[in-house]
């Protein structure tokens, strides 16, 4: 029969091994944020984090892994706070707005970690050369498209091609947020509604 001791002893080590974890991960942030994915290397992300290179090491395969970690965890972490704006509207006119304010807010409270979200998903390459989150980027597009048809269908929305206009509101508002990141001194909510507002003008039916 095992004492109580065990459990308690290995709870403990798997804490302190995912709070390790994610000291690296957000170290490995902020490098890439201040430094670009070129030069963040482990020895930089190591003396930002205040370890050896050795203790990144032990924790993650390389820095492949533990970059393709940084950017993924922003990503879900961003796309949770987005979805639960977006669910809770009950009009698609709604939720696209929800969609757009609630990305650019997000990113606007976690700048750090948009600046190595972007650098990573920009630069980072498999073994095979492919990007690997060039799915992820399609998916988006596909349920930003899939929101526009249902606005169509419910007659918010008039007519257009809603992938190709998907991809023209999405990279609108990542172009918002790469001025913001490019000049801080941009207001960026009054950006965020002049976008918003020119969405709306182009989607919506003559007569609403």
């Amino acid at each position: 029969m095992q004492t109580g001791k065990i459990p308690t002893g290995r709870k403990r080590a798997s804490f302190i091994e995912q709070a390790r974890r994610e000291q690296v991960i957000r170290a490995a942030a902020e490098t890439v944020a201040q430094v670009g994915y070129a030069n963040a290397s482990l020895s930089r992300i190591a003396e930002q984090a205040g370890i050896s290179k050795s203790v990144i090491s032990y924790h993650f395969a390389g820095k492949d892994e533990l970059m393709v970690l940084v950017a993924q965890q922003f990503i879900d972490a961003s796309t949770e706070f987005m979805l639960a704006r977006v669910e809770a509207e009950p009009t698609a006119t709604g939720q696209v707005s929800a969609w757009i304010s609630g990305q650019v807010e997000y990113y606007a409270a976690h700048r750090t970690g948009f600046l190595a979200m972007i650098s990573i998903i920009t630069n980072h390459r498999s073994p095979d050369g492919s990007n690997p989150f060039t799915g992820q980027l399609d998916e988006e597009v596909d349920e930003f498209a899939q929101l526009l048809q249902r606005g169509q269908r419910d007659g918010e929305f008039r007519e257009f091609d809603p992938r190709s206009t998907a991809v023209i509101i999405l990279r609108s508002t990542e172009a918002l947020i790469s001025a913001w990141v490019m000049d801080e001194s941009l207001d960026l909510t009054d950006q965020m509604g002049t976008l918003l507002d020119f969405v709306h003008h182009a989607i919506r039916r003559e007569n609403r």
